[in-house]
């Protein structure tokens, strides 16, 4: 994934260099790289060209990576820590902050866009995923879910299916995408990619209630950004409405759905399984 990411960054960039060197400052930083790791995992559990997988893998991780810029901006989560490393703004300002966000989303949309033009993938099968892609992130999906978590903020409270709506859009749905771009991009049957689709709905959910543990109970060296932010920004979380062991009992129980929904799948989703019990038990 590192050597693909560096391949498709352009070279020069002449008069544009400072916001070049912004992207590429989040993009390069120190990352678990799971949705592309995802997207690569689910083309193998289908048999599928790794080449293209990594291809369209590293997209998703230009989207999230924007999505990580944009969210830690003052006038959305106002974090100054990232992936062990002060945040894009604290460096560049926000002004190029907010341009290297927006450079990071258009470039995916450029080499998803690459993989149909040069034969990578069928040109449909392209289309395809950048469609699932854009609704995957858009209005209705991660932005909305930011929209809502904004929302939910500033009012001080959400309950338990509104948490579960602003997670499912702000997060699970990106993850869920990586593993079907994967598989489509393989050539996936209908009931292989619905079976997938689950297993990303249920590791997705699990990721963030995850996450929210993690701002309680991890070592802010290992994880790389601030610990306790939720609770200062007033956010609710699984951990604030579940408690801790109840949170844990959700988790143990998504990650038993999830291997549940690819069971019948034979040993090339066995990094699937590994990924999904990684995000369950994950301390970074």
């Amino acid at each position: 994934m590192e050597r693909r990411l560096r391949e498709l960054m352009p070279g020069t960039a002449g008069p544009f260099a400072l916001v070049k060197e912004a992207m590429e400052y989040s993009l390069f930083a120190p990352g678990k790289r799971i949705r592309p790791i995802l997207c690569l995992a689910a083309s193998e559990a289908c048999g599928g060209d790794p080449e293209a997988a990594l291809t369209f893998g590293c997209a998703l991780e230009m989207i999230h990576t924007y999505t990580l810029i944009h969210d830690d901006l003052p006038a959305m989560d106002n974090d100054d820590l990232r992936r062990g490393r002060p945040s894009n703004h604290v460096v560049y300002g926000e002004d190029q902050a907010l341009l290297a966000g927006c450079g990071l989303l258009t470039m995916a949309y450029e080499v998803m866009a690459g993989a149909g033009q040069t034969g990578l993938v069928d040109p449909a099968v392209a289309t395809r995923i950048i469609a699932e892609t854009s609704q995957a992130i858009g209005w209705a999906g991660t932005m909305g879910g930011q929209s809502l978590d904004m929302i939910f903020t500033k009012r001080g409270d959400a309950t338990l299916e509104e948490l579960e709506l602003m997670e499912f859009a702000k997060t699970a749905r990106l993850l869920i995408t990586a593993i079907r771009n994967g598989a489509l991009s393989a050539g996936a049957d209908a009931n292989t990619l619905a079976k997938l689709t689950v297993f990303g709905e249920k590791i997705g959910l699990a990721f963030q209630v995850a996450d929210d543990l993690l701002d309680v109970t991890a070592d802010e060296g290992k994880l790389g950004k601030p610990v306790g932010s939720d609770a200062r920004q007033g956010k609710t979380t699984y951990a604030d409405r579940l408690g801790l062991e109840g949170a844990r009992e959700l988790l143990a129980k998504l990650l038993h759905d999830a291997l549940a929904a690819i069971g019948d799948l034979d040993a090339k989703a066995e990094a699937l399984r590994a990924i999904a019990r990684f995000i369950v038990e994950r301390t970074y």
